[in-house]
């Protein structure tokens, strides 16, 4: 999933391999490696590429994709807002009391079904 990721947030910024390499302090052959997964990087370096690219390490590593996928019609940018916006509602509890990790997926799947419905329909009313 890494592979495809940093290739996928690659080519959404416009930038070359040897471009992201620079911006890393990594080799080209390095990033190519990651690319066709051939390797993958270390725990410091999907840090850095989660800050280059603003997106979570978990964006990176696949792991928000658990209970749905994006719809047919999402755009890799769509799915890096969504991300986005999960990231900065990640501090849920109430009344200074934190919520159980299930409750937290609960209400992470709630808000990624409005968001694609939302999305949805602001893409519907456009066309018009």
């Amino acid at each position: 999933m890494i592979a495809k990721r940093i290739k996928e947030l690659r080519n959404l910024k416009r930038i070359s391999q040897r471009e992201l390499s620079e911006k890393l302090s990594v080799s080209q052959q390095t990033v190519g490696s990651w690319e066709t997964g051939r390797s993958e990087p270390n725990t410091e370096m999907i840090k850095k590429l989660a800050r280059f690219f603003d997106v979570s390490t978990d964006y990176l590593l696949g792991n928000n994709e658990k209970t749905h996928k994006s719809p047919d019609w999402a755009t890799e940018a769509d799915r890096i807002d969504l991300d986005k916006l999960l990231q900065s509602n990640t501090p849920m509890g109430y009344g200074g009391m934190s919520m159980a990790p299930e409750d937290k997926e609960k209400v992470r799947n709630v808000i990624e079904g409005i968001y694609w419905d939302r999305l949805k329909k602001l893409r519907e009313e456009g066309k018009k």
